[in-house]
């Protein structure tokens, strides 16, 4: 009312001209209505059970044949076998996305698991691999470096200090889902100076007066420490042990006026000492001891959920009907034959570093996270990360960010030239062209394709470097022919890599210092040719 009787007390020229203006913008909104309303189609009749018509794509069809079998209903309601069928279903894939999802946390256990059985069950105890040979099962671990691992629980330690000695090459802090934490040594803060770093759980307050100290928190209880040291230059290991047994300390820092005295052990050749996750029901028992242990948000709410779905929940005991383990079972099968296709020939065009050859990147989109445009592109390559968590383990931006000179570079590769995998009762060649890219050293390791591990044959260690290789043969172009097969060539024994008949194989080139010619693709390696 009130209004109208605003609208009257307008003159009739004012109100002409308003009525005008109303009339106006009604059949303006008509039109604009009408050019934005989207096409329609035409009207379907009015079915059975209904009072309008219904758009088909509603509706669900009394039966509906699947790859897993056929659905039937009565107007949408499923029959008691189709429920069933569904449900089932659901479990599988719940099942199935856990183990991809959550490989990175059983992987981490396991490799803790194995080095405690070993006796490094303690912040201070050292694991030293000096070098790593073919008996210990550890995923794609290097011959050519010296090893120093460690493994603390945050929980019973609190703020615990790691004093790192100058000299050393990439350091790793990763947490108990294989985050990354920190770097230490040649890409860390330190800048292989050495230093005092001091880790924080995810509940502690930072200690006062740090000065000196790199700080770094971490979401885990559990973290494992892995540093790398170099051989010397006639590729013995003896100066990088002295220098870990002499400046290597790591204690709580509640402790830091009277640390407790270090302990190192050589595990390099020890058997049997296994350090990899399960493909088998035990996986979800191995990723259940994580759960248990964590903190409640050392995943998000979403991986939480996921975990939950299939019975793995923070204080609640895990144990599956016989029923739901057997369809966790075969879940399980299901994904491990997808990584095992997706790890040594992955699908996605991205993954391979060169065209028109067979070597391929274990970090697509140029992150340590696996996130598509180097991180600005917003979404995860899923399947990258879980191909690389299959194959290896730790993962640190030094692997990946373009720092000539510093840090380390992989390829990997499985296939020969004509896209075959390889076959350890056949002879190959590689050869890598001259001025290799690398600062430290080059390496290439021979593995297994079933434990990931390095390949076991009578050679201790199946590979080939630059610093313990001295006499490999060089062509006269500068180039290097490396040879694999059951038998070495004549004349070329010391650049041969033994295989084994009836076993496959795959290869990873390591760059450690990796120079400009690596990262702007000047210098490629081969194709493997497969010889006659």
């Amino acid at each position: 009312m009130q209004s109208i009787s605003l609208f009257s007390s307008f003159s009739s020229r004012t109100r002409r001209l308003v009525l005008r203006v109303m009339v106006f913008g009604s059949l303006l909104s008509s039109s604009w209505a009408l050019d934005a309303s989207p096409e329609t189609s035409p009207p379907e009749d009015v079915r059975t059970g209904f009072t309008t018509p219904i758009p088909s794509g509603l509706l669900t069809p009394d039966e509906v044949p699947t790859s897993i079998g056929t659905f039937r209903f009565f107007d949408g309601f499923p029959d008691k076998e189709s429920a069933r069928l569904a449900y089932e279903n659901l479990d599988f894939i719940r099942g199935y996305e856990t183990f991809l999802a959550l490989m990175p946390a059983a992987s981490m256990e396991m490799l803790r698991q194995g080095h405690a059985e070993q006796g490094i069950d303690g912040y201070n105890k050292i694991m030293l691999m000096s070098p790593l040979g073919s008996n210990p099962l550890l995923l794609t671990g290097n011959t050519d470096t010296v090893y120093g691992i460690n493994f603390f629980d945050l929980s019973k330690t609190g703020p615990l200090v790691i004093q790192v000695p100058s000299g050393l090459g990439p350091g790793t802090v990763n947490d108990a889902y294989f985050r990354f934490v920190c770097d230490m040594g040649g890409p860390g803060p330190d800048k292989g100076l050495g230093g005092k770093y001091l880790i924080l759980g995810p509940d502690d307050e930072e200690p006062e007066d740090i000065e000196g100290y790199f700080v770094f928190r971490s979401p885990t209880f559990a973290n494992v420490l892995v540093l790398r040291a170099f051989t010397d230059e006639t590729g013995k290991p003896d100066a990088a042990v002295a220098n870990y047994e002499a400046g290597l300390r790591i204690y709580p820092w509640s402790l830091r006026d009277n640390p407790p005295e270090m302990e190192f052990i050589e595990g390099g050749q020890l058997t049997p000492f296994n350090t990899i996750h399960a493909n088998n029901f035990k996986f979800f028992e191995e990723l259940d001891l994580v759960i248990q242990r964590e903190p409640v948000d050392f995943l998000d709410p979403e991986l939480r959920g996921l975990a939950a779905s299939i019975g793995l929940e923070k204080g609640v005991p895990f144990n599956p009907s016989p029923e739901r383990r057997s369809i966790l079972e075969k879940a399980l099968d299901v994904g491990v034959a997808y990584v095992r296709a997706d790890g040594v020939k992955p699908r996605d065009p991205s993954a391979y570093l060169f065209q028109n050859k067979q070597w391929y990147s274990f970090f697509l989109g140029g992150s340590h996270e696996w996130l598509r445009h180097g991180g600005q592109g917003g979404a995860r390559y899923l399947d990258a990360r879980t191909m690389f968590f299959w194959m290896a383990t730790l993962n640190t931006p030094a692997m990946v960010l373009e720092m000539p000179g510093v840090g380390s570079q992989y390829a990997g590769i499985a296939t020969d030239a004509e896209k075959n995998y390889l076959d350890g009762g056949k002879n190959y060649k590689l050869t890598l062209p001259a001025n290799i890219p690398a600062k430290d050293f080059w390496s290439l390791v021979v593995y297994d394709p079933q434990t990931r591990s390095e390949l076991q044959t009578s050679q201790p260690y199946p590979s080939k470097n630059s610093k313990r290789n001295h006499n490999m043969t060089v062509n006269k172009d500068g180039s290097t022919d490396l040879y694999f097969g059951p038998e070495a060539p004549e004349n070329m024994a010391s650049n041969w890599i033994e295989t084994v008949p009836g076993k496959g194989w795959f290869a990873v080139l390591r760059l450690y210092g990796p120079l400009q010619s690596w990262f702007d693709q000047t210098w490629q390696p081969d194709d493997i040719q497969k010889m006659p």
